[in-house]
């Protein structure tokens, strides 16, 4: 099992760069954030982290193919393994509803599979032959080439995928693995990782050599209550992005997180926050003392087949710049990190 750290980079940058090197010196597989308008771009966070560590991978998950052109995330992954010496990695998607909702883009109007089924082939040709020529019906190049190379002699690209199940095919079949965002349940990953399998196999694939990861919304600390009490302010946030068919799979009736997602898409997130109760909190993160954290991981989603733990790291600072509670007794992104690696990664050597 990997362990890899998913930071939103909304924090002083000289502080999301140490806790990188922290994250490095620890052990963690890799670094990830979102490659969001939302935050501070990710792409030159880890460009300058590039050269302050050692064995960490880094890159997007994800990165959306509708407001970022694959070539150019071609290119940027190409760079930044470069400067990083053959440590990038991207996954793709089409990108966050509601961030897309800003930019006025309908995702029921845009065949999101599709185009991020076409995006992936663009930026794997890219990173595999320096060119392209290809007509689709999103993206069309004639020629197009770059000097941006990796390093790696294969680039892993994966694909994100939440809804399914042929989002989950698509990433067995076509890329180098899934990030699976948002999931709590035995349930939820066995669903995803049967049609990973499927996909995988359909391509003549073992699906055990793939990355398959499960990006969970993250709290831990010796306060359980107060752990449980920082994932509880972000629940909701993240919870709005969950398609129905996830929320039910998780044990979530869709009607019953409406309210919560009414309120914070309303903008008041003070009331969302009060909506959302400690069940639904438990149901829609791992959060607790590292013991508690650990057994939820055992039990419900390392039995599945995932290999990767993708730790979305909730702290205080976090909760303060999303919705202005500022949380006592909640353990920092650089504590929770030497949990992680102290009490919990030794479980799965």
């Amino acid at each position: 099992m990997k362990f890899s750290y998913a930071m939103l980079p909304d924090y002083p940058l000289t502080e999301s760069i140490a806790s990188i090197r922290l994250a490095d010196e620890l052990g963690f597989h890799a670094v990830y954030a979102a490659d969001e308008t939302w935050h501070k771009d990710m792409w030159l966070l880890f460009a300058a982290a590039a050269g302050q560590t050692r064995q960490i991978r880094m890159g997007p998950s994800l990165s959306p193919v509708v407001l970022r052109e694959p070539t150019l995330i071609a290119q940027s992954l190409a760079t930044l393994d470069e400067l990083s010496g053959g440590r990038a990695e991207g996954v793709l998607s089409c990108g966050n509803f509601g961030l897309l909702a800003q930019y006025g883009v309908d995702w029921t109007r845009i065949k999101p599979l599709s185009r991020t089924k076409e995006a992936l082939h663009v930026v794997r040709t890219l990173l595999d032959d320096g060119a392209i020529t290809h007509r689709g019906e999103f993206y069309t190049y004639d020629g197009l080439f770059t000097f941006a190379r990796p390093v790696q002699e294969k680039l892993p690209v994966l694909l994100g995928a939440m809804r399914g199940p042929k989002s989950f095919e698509a990433a067995g079949e076509l890329s180098d693995g899934c990030h699976h965002a948002l999931s709590y349940t035995r349930e939820a990953y066995d669903y995803a990782v049967r049609h990973i399998r499927a996909g995988a196999e359909k391509a003549g694939k073992d699906w055990r050599s793939l990355d398959i990861g499960a990006w969970i919304v993250f709290a831990t600390g010796p306060d359980s209550a107060a752990a449980k009490e920082a994932a509880r302010s972000m629940v909701g946030i993240y919870a709005s992005s969950m398609p129905e068919e996830q929320l039910v799979r998780n044990g979530v009736d869709p009607a019953e997180l409406k309210p919560i997602i009414d309120a914070i898409g309303a903008g008041d997130l003070a009331r969302g926050i009060e909506l959302t109760t400690p069940d639904i909190t438990e149901r829609l993160s791992v959060a607790g003392t590292p013991e508690e954290c650990l057994e939820k991981i055992q039990r419900d989603i390392a039995p599945s087949g995932v290999n990767h733990i993708i730790s979305a790291i909730t702290d205080r600072s976090l909760v303060k710049a999303f919705t202005g509670r500022d949380l006592d007794g909640v353990a920092g992104a650089d504590t929770q990190l030497r949990l992680i690696a102290e009490k919990i990664m030794p479980a799965f050597r």
